[in-house]
């Protein structure tokens, strides 16, 4: 299939980029919807395999060519992360999994094509920069970042509709599949090729502010402290902030950092939740596993030995299975569970202790440590009744001491104000988060990491904290958000500071 174009006065025929196989099979599926009556035994795993199951949150789009064309783009493009990238990360998880280092992952809720912007990109970069900072004074050890940058475009949703002017239109999804206004609702495939290119600008940005010195700590950083109302508070912050700061001064002053290099830059992995499988598998590609990476292989007389492959998942370094999509025989835990990168699973109320297991017996079957984060959200409310079952299920069995206890103090605690405005309460998060602390504790586990929705921006989403917002200030034009409420840059960086004096107290 292809086209006809004129080049000097000369006709002449343009070749269409080519779709494999198991793109066709994810073109297929784009176009009509899952066959409950399929097989979906699988044997072997593939890229495609998934698309042999029963699918949630799945997209359909009315054009098959227009499908077949982005995916076969898309297979075209170069990987946005490396493979090298990605086994260095497996690495930070691992000690983040022994108890070695505390895992910081933040993030926009959704990003939207407008974030790809320099100054909206470095503000989430600074921001990560200075909490991890807190955390490390407050654990005691380093601090592994990844943000929810670069391709956390797409959200899951409660319903596939609403309401609008009287009308039943498609709810909004995310930049990678259609617009927010109301006339731009209907799914768009061309909006995966720009999700890639958004995503690889991003990336792009991201790695050349990090080697110009963006993260260099002989600059000095901005520790504004004015929004904080109570001296008290205030007070314990600049004890931390001064800590934090004669130890760079001191590390200076005796020469310690102009060999650290660490000093001048900072590791920083990009993810994004793994919801639409066909852009994900068109990025499944099977490559060389880093030397440094090879699991060790047994003594072989043989003179010829080929150099081992994988299948890695190039969109990002880090990607997880949200707590709709986790079905144990479904298309996204099948998908997931043959690529090398390392993954998150969230946990939610909805999932029976008994479940959990299963689900890691099929994702990491050889108890891999340091490849499952456990990404837990139940709520304020319900994290004393539910966590302690689902610590008992993992300690119980052949994966204690493999996963990282993840905390997601965000989406078990979103709620509406009566003028329908979603929120969420600064001490409701805060307090999820001690009580994960607190609970692991108490059963012999530890917490490995903290899992926000943040903006380095000054919005107004959630109330609470020490800037005492109200709902009143959700009125006020600073909710910029097109789906749910992020902590704004105090907010954030004062969940730092009082996360890391629980560390310090504990």
């Amino acid at each position: 299939m292809g086209s006809r174009t004129w080049v000097d006065d000369t006709e002449v025929s343009v070749r269409a980029p080519s779709l494999s196989k198991a793109g066709e099979a994810a073109a297929q599926l784009k176009v009509t919807p899952f066959d409950t009556h399929t097989n979906g035994d699988t044997l072997q795993w593939t890229p495609s395999s998934w698309t042999t199951k029963p699918i949630k949150q799945d997209v359909i789009y009315d054009d098959r060519a227009a499908v077949s064309t982005a995916l076969a783009k898309l297979e075209r493009c170069p990987p946005i992360v490396t493979p090298m990238e990605i086994c260095k990360l497996k690495e930070r998880l691992k000690d983040v999994a022994l108890g070695k280092a505390f895992l910081l992952q933040g993030g926009d809720c959704a990003e939207l094509f407008d974030y790809c912007n320099s100054d909206m990109i470095e503000s989430k970069i600074k921001l990560l920069l200075q909490m991890s900072l807190v955390l490390i004074y407050g654990a005691g050890k380093p601090v592994v970042r990844i943000a929810r940058m670069a391709g956390q475009f797409a959200k899951p949703r409660s319903s596939p509709i609403e309401q609008y002017n009287g009308r039943t239109i498609t709810a909004f999804r995310g930049d990678n599949i259609n617009g927010y206004s109301p006339e731009e609702r209907n799914p768009d495939p061309s909006r995966l090729v720009s999700a890639y290119f958004h995503s690889a600008a991003t990336s792009n940005y991201i790695r050349a502010s990090l080697s110009s010195g963006i993260a260099d700590l002989h600059s000095p950083l901005d520790w504004e402290l004015g929004h904080v109302k109570e001296e008290c508070i205030k007070a314990k912050y600049e004890t931390i902030v001064n800590s934090i700061t004669e130890s760079l001064r001191f590390m200076k002053t005796v020469g310690a950092d102009s060999a650290a290099s660490s000093l001048e830059t900072v590791e920083l992995y990009t993810s994004h939740e793994g919801l639409l499988l066909e852009y994900e598998q068109s990025l499944t590609r099977q490559l060389k596993t880093p030397p440094s990476a090879h699991q060790p292989q047994a003594h072989t007389n043989s003179t010829h030995t080929s150099e081992p492959k994988q299948y890695y998942n190039t969109s990002a370094h880090f990607l997880w299975i949200g707590d709709r999509t986790r079905q144990p025989n479904g298309a996204h835990i099948e998908y997931f569970r043959g690529i090398a990168n390392p993954i998150g699973l969230k946990v939610g109320p909805s999932m029976p202790a008994s479940e959990l297991v299963p689900l890691l017996d099929i994702l990491n079957p050889s108890h891999e440590i340091g490849k499952i984060t456990l990404i837990t959200r139940y709520g304020a409310s319900k994290i004393s009744s539910l966590l302690p079952a689902h610590i008992s299920a993992i300690q119980a069995s052949p994966h204690d001491g493999t996963v990282i206890w993840q905390c997601d103090p965000m989406h078990g605690n979103t709620r509406s104000t009566p003028t329908g405005t979603k929120t969420r309460h600064f001490e409701s998060i805060l307090s999820e988060v001690s009580d994960a602390m607190r609970i692991h504790k108490e059963m012999g586990s530890f917490l490995g990491g903290v899992h926000l929705e943040l903006t380095g921006e000054a919005v107004t989403e959630c109330v609470g904290g020490s800037e005492g917002l109200d709902e009143e200030d959700l009125e006020g034009g600073g909710y910029k958000s097109f789906c749910d409420p992020r902590l704004n840059e105090k907010q954030a960086l004062e969940l730092a500071f009082l996360v890391a004096g629980g560390f310090r107290e504990k």
